[in-house]
């Protein structure tokens, strides 16, 4: 890590590491020709271990055409060029390609749904989280009715015995004076 901040070292690092990979790319070229293996893109870019990507540059693909060019040039006149063999390991490299792609497709469709899935859960989760707390508010509003509700039933609960106790002395009492006016009569 670059801790004094200064860009121009990052800079210069940036470059020696860019011309590096286009050597790389130069050697394994000169290689792959001198060798006679069909010369692709993805073919150079695995032999010199950097990206596809790198190949397709501005001077760099250049150079690549131009090997192709010369390999599917036919060394004598009038000798046909060595295409079914080169077309054959062009096709197998497209078709692993190809594989690989479907695999990374696969897999980055995976991590989609999964993500995907997750967020919905979070959302759901936020969701209920809230229809929980909306739920704990309403029982807390029924619980202190309830106790309130409690509270006044036993409050009528006493009156009604008083009141009943109120009756029973007030009928006794009456008894009580229609018995002592009767008696006196």
């Amino acid at each position: 890590m670059n801790r004094s901040g200064n860009p121009a070292t990052l800079a210069h690092a940036r470059r020696r590491a860019s011309l590096d990979k286009r050597q790389r790319i130069l050697t394994a070229l000169a290689a792959l020709e001198y060798d006679g293996t069909p010369i692709t893109f993805t073919a150079v870019a695995r032999a010199a271990g950097v990206s596809t990507w790198l190949t397709y540059s501005p001077r760099i693909r250049e150079h690549i055409e131009a090997a192709r060019r010369r390999q599917h040039t036919p060394s004598r006149p009038g000798e046909p060029p060595a295409a079914p063999a080169a077309l054959r390991m062009e096709l197998d490299l497209a078709h692993h390609e190809i594989r690989q792609l479907r695999t990374d497709r696969d897999r980055l469709k995976t991590a989609v749904r999964h993500q995907l899935g997750q967020q919905l859960d979070t959302l759901t989760a936020g969701n209920l989280t809230a229809r929980v707390d909306e739920l704990t508010q309403s029982n807390k509003q029924l619980t202190n009715q309830l106790r309130q509700a409690t509270a006044e039933n036993t409050i009528l609960q006493q009156r009604l015995t008083a009141a009943e106790a109120d009756l029973t002395a007030a009928r006794t009492s009456l008894r009580r004076m229609i018995r002592t006016e009767n008696v006196t009569r």
